[in-house]
């Protein structure tokens, strides 16, 4: 998949404005009138255009290239994208997600409906990294305009690699390997597994938390038998210190918020600054499935990287924090 980085690399070259096309835009609305102008009276030189060179067609840059003619000049700096058709709308549909004007997220809906159709195999993350949208809202769009995939279906990542779209046998694998062994690296669980590294991390973290390695809709899809045959040998450990054996635990509450109440009435943490502190931030993860449904769907699509790239961070951190902490207890006890 054509990255930014690439395309900012291609040498930036002198064009004829009247040899371009502005035909096959993803903006459903058309462009914004008042963008153009804003463009028009900086009068600073212009950044360069994306064009597709076998068909001159305007990938990234219609605005600019609107102001550029108001403008009254003949020329525009342009740097050239050679893949076929489909790449270059993929290419478009990122480049105006990430910068300049925003895409409305109606078109972002209607180009991932297009790139589901040119690229089925694509997971529902590749196509959310490209369109700027949550990944289920990607899966409810797959729903609607394509055949869905028997369980021997594959899809490819975002990281290039192929992977089965049920990959529920790749969790339990992966929850085997890491009772077996914890230092096992998150690389070195997903290669063996199959699976994505940040799946290996959410099944790592399901068994820290006394969980099985499936999350629930997959176990309500599961079959009886096999659910309790998961739920038996995973359901109740936790992953242990290395030289350890896993540890059984009680398996958690389902709402956080009871807990976190409970937590709220303990003056050992009511009565403390640092306590006080903990509260509050574990207090940020009560909201519902659905207010956080609203947050991921409302992430502006130029923020979404950064946004990502914290959360998973802030995850880093809370792993390490209950990995220190479980520890600190087994030292006491």
């Amino acid at each position: 998949m054509e990255s930014e980085g690439a395309i900012g690399e291609q040498p930036v070259v002198e064009v004829e404005i009247g040899s371009l096309s502005l035909s096959g835009s993803p903006r459903l609305a058309g462009e914004s009138l008042e963008h153009i102008q804003v463009l028009v009276a900086a009068r600073n030189p212009l950044p360069p255009i994306t064009v597709h060179r076998p068909t001159m067609r305007v990938i990234d840059g219609y605005h600019r290239l609107k102001a550029a003619r108001l403008r009254g000049e003949s020329r525009i700096a342009a740097r050239f994208f050679d893949g076929d058709e489909t790449a270059a709308f993929v290419l478009s549909v990122r480049l105006n997600v990430t910068h300049g004007l925003p895409l409305a997220l109606a078109d972002r809906k209607r180009a991932a409906e297009r790139i589901i159709v040119a690229h089925p195999q694509w997971s529902d993350r590749r196509v959310a990294s490209v369109t700027g949208i949550a990944p289920g809202t990607v899966g409810d769009i797959r729903k609607r305009v394509v055949r869905a995939p028997g369980p021997e279906g594959r899809r490819l990542g975002r990281d290039g690699r192929m992977r089965p779209v049920d990959g529920s046998n790749g969790r339990i694998l992966a929850g085997e390997l890491l009772a077996e062994n914890p230092d096992l690296s998150l690389r070195q669980v997903a290669r063996a597994a199959g699976i994505s590294p940040e799946t290996a991390r959410d099944v790592r973290n399901r068994l820290g938390n006394g969980e099985g390695p499936l999350p629930r809709q997959r176990r309500r899809e599961t079959a009886p038998d096999e659910e309790q045959a998961v739920e038996g040998e995973f359901g109740a450990l936790r992953l242990a210190r290395p030289g350890q054996r896993p540890r059984q635990v009680v398996a958690p509450a389902s709402d956080h918020a009871v807990l976190i109440k409970r937590l709220m009435a303990d003056p050992a943490l009511r009565f403390s600054e640092t306590g006080r502190n903990l509260l509050r931030l574990l207090a940020l993860h009560t909201l519902r499935k659905e207010e956080w449904e609203a947050i991921i769907s409302n992430v502006p699509p130029h923020c979404s990287d950064i946004v990502a790239d914290l959360a998973r961070q802030f995850a880093d951190l809370w792993s390490e924090f209950a990995e220190r902490v479980g520890e600190d207890v087994a030292q006491i006890g």
